[in-house]
């Protein structure tokens, strides 16, 4: 994994817009209203400035639009957002965003991958992690940790 950058702080009137839209596309994912929230999502990480991996406010957003991919069976978007976040200050070690990533990992068929990001949402939230989630994951997880 690449160094994670200390977080620098945005400008406020910068850093308030990001959260506004953000928190638009919050209401839009409780709705479950996913492309919505994804086009939320995209308006805020559209205001925050490259390189992401020195903001904050890009892990939680990339974090997001992962989580609406991931939710929309889009894997391979969701992936490649996740692994920005993971990348993202306080991204490395966040429960959620291994877990996100083992699992899409594990839809597109990269298991060690999927082994090695499950486990890191298992030793970061333990088993209360997968506890909303698709069983399969916890099963393979399982099965991976016993070497069955």
């Amino acid at each position: 994994m690449a160094k994670q950058a200390k977080s620098k702080e945005l400008d406020p009137a910068r850093y308030e817009r990001i959260t506004e839209l953000s928190g638009q596309g919050n209401e839009a994912f409780e709705d479950e209203r996913f492309e919505e929230a994804v086009e939320e999502y995209e308006k805020a990480l559209a205001l925050i400035p490259e390189p992401w991996t020195d903001w904050e406010a890009s892990t939680w957003v990339l974090t997001a639009l992962g989580d609406c991919h991931y939710l929309l069976d889009n894997h391979a978007e969701a992936l490649a957002h996740l692994v920005q976040a993971v990348r993202c200050p306080g991204g490395l070690g966040n429960p959620f965003i291994h877990l996100r990533l083992g699992q899409v990992q594990y839809e597109l068929g990269n298991e060690d991958r999927a082994k090695d990001e499950l486990a890191r949402a298992y030793m970061g939230g333990g088993p209360e992690i997968f506890e909303t989630e698709d069983p399969k994951y916890l099963t393979f997880l399982r099965r991976f940790m016993m070497g069955i």
